[in-house]
């Protein structure tokens, strides 16, 4: 009997090591799009690299119930906005660190600096202002440049939707920004 629950012990043990080393391959593909991800909803670093953080403990927490672990990304992408969209609406100590990164910096060029920082700046209320799926979708084709058919892919929805919410979120873009 105790060979018996040796070997069935080793069968977990090694099954939980191939786990384990397929998590950390599937997470070396994914986790800076996982930070990119927390960063596009909470434009701070130290806080994208937390929720970015909890996610990857998440994930690990769950992998082995994953049934499609070909769609890790779509997977990881999703518990990623969902805690920084969580993180975002606890987190009101937001406003105060936005206004203190709207100074002026004191380095030469001062003028382009501060020309070049309104500018993000604005694009970046702009799109804080666009609606979830909206923001989402703007922040992974066009600025990660992510192919409408990876999105697609991510967020597990048809390429059809995906372009009509990039088109909808360009259209609102190009009108706040005149």
């Amino acid at each position: 009997m105790n060979d018996a629950t040796d070997r069935l012990a080793g069968v977990f043990v090694s099954a939980g090591v191939d786990i384990d080393r397929e998590f950390e391959a599937r997470l070396a593909d994914s986790s800076a799009l996982a930070f990119r991800v927390a960063y596009s909803v909470l434009r701070h670093q130290q806080d994208a690299e937390d929720v970015a953080q909890e996610a990857f403990t998440r994930a690990y927490r769950r992998f082995a119930q994953l049934r499609d672990r070909d769609r890790f990304r779509a997977w990881l992408v999703r518990i990623t906005w969902r805690l920084a969209l969580d993180y975002r609406r606890g987190d009101r100590r937001r406003a105060v660190r936005e206004e203190a990164m709207g100074e002026p910096p004191a380095a030469a060029g001062l003028e382009d600096q501060a020309i070049a920082a309104e500018r993000s700046a604005r694009l970046w209320r702009a799109i804080d202002a666009l609606p979830e799926k909206l923001r989402l979708v703007v922040v992974l084709v066009s600025i990660e440049e992510q192919t409408v058919k990876d999105v697609a892919a991510l967020i597990g929805a048809p390429e059809g939707t995906v372009k009509s919410r990039l088109f909808d979120a360009r259209q609102k873009l190009k009108e706040w920004l005149k």
